[in-house]
């Protein structure tokens, strides 16, 4: 008796189940755009389906063992939820309910990084180490700082000035070698220099006494005049008296003008 109460029993349940299941309104599948869902409830629900598939996504990306390829197809997949995410949540506005975007707080994945919930393509978990995008998140090495004058005469001592250098022992011998080659090159500059000079005043000056010369030639130099302007200066004068006695005794057509002409003649 006990077995045959345990199936009616049994029965009983099943039955009472379906009645239950059909007074259930049937849950209908998120369609590919939100636009196609009238229903705020069902809108809610649909966001909410998203917002558990994301989160099971971002966990499952910091397995960085998945492999690459692993890696990439499902970094594309939470963000190609993510953009649906927010398609939803401007649905629901549509259909009066709540603001999303500015109730919702920030999301971060498992290094503290902001997921962004819309907008530009975003890299989760191990994706964020993959080959050529490591290079997207490293920060630029910052510009060398300018010293302040402070700055750079605090390194400045007697080092700087040279005062020690002649500690080591190594800098004096060589000054003492290259001054004493300098010296020697200095004396043999000087002695050519003394030598062509000797050589020079040997040669006997010019005098007067060489070039015939009249006393009234030498009344009009006040004796400052060296021999040689002297010189230059009575053969101007000869030339041109001789220009004048020439202009006498020639046709004034045939007149030289020059000392060239002189010379002709």
């Amino acid at each position: 008796m006990a077995r045959n109460e345990e199936k009616a029993q049994m029965v009983l349940n099943r039955w009472v189940q379906a009645k239950l299941d059909e007074k259930k309104p049937i849950k209908k599948k998120r369609p590919a755009l939100s636009s196609e869902c009238d229903n705020l409830q069902d809108a809610e629900r649909f966001r909410r389906e998203l917002t558990y598939q994301i989160s099971k996504q971002v966990s499952e990306i910091q397995n960085a063992s998945l492999g690459e390829h692993k890696i990439r197809d499902l970094n594309d997949a939470i963000n190609k939820s993510i953009r649906e995410l927010s398609h939803w949540n401007r649905r629901i506005i549509e259909l009066g309910g709540p603001n999303y975007f500015k109730a919702a707080s920030k999301v971060l994945d498992a290094n503290g990084n902001e997921i962004r919930l819309g907008g530009k393509y975003s890299y989760f978990g191990a994706a964020r180490n993959l080959p050529g995008v490591r290079e997207l998140f490293e920060e630029p090495a910052p510009a060398p700082k300018a010293k302040t004058r402070g700055e750079l005469y605090r390194g400045i001592d007697a080092s700087y000035y040279g005062l020690h250098d002649e500690i080591d022992g190594v800098l004096l011998p060589m000054e003492s070698a290259k001054e004493a080659e300098l010296a020697a090159e200095a004396q043999e500059a000087f002695e050519l220099q003394q030598s062509m000079r000797n050589s020079s005043s040997s040669k006997a000056p010019i005098t007067l006494e060489d070039f015939d010369v009249s006393q009234a030639e030498l009344a009009v130099f006040d004796g400052d005049e060296t021999p040689e302007q002297i010189q230059k200066s009575i053969l101007e004068s000869r030339k041109a008296a001789l220009l004048r006695e020439l202009r006498l005794l020639l046709p004034e057509t045939a007149t030289p003008t020059t000392a060239s002409d002189i010379s002709e003649i």
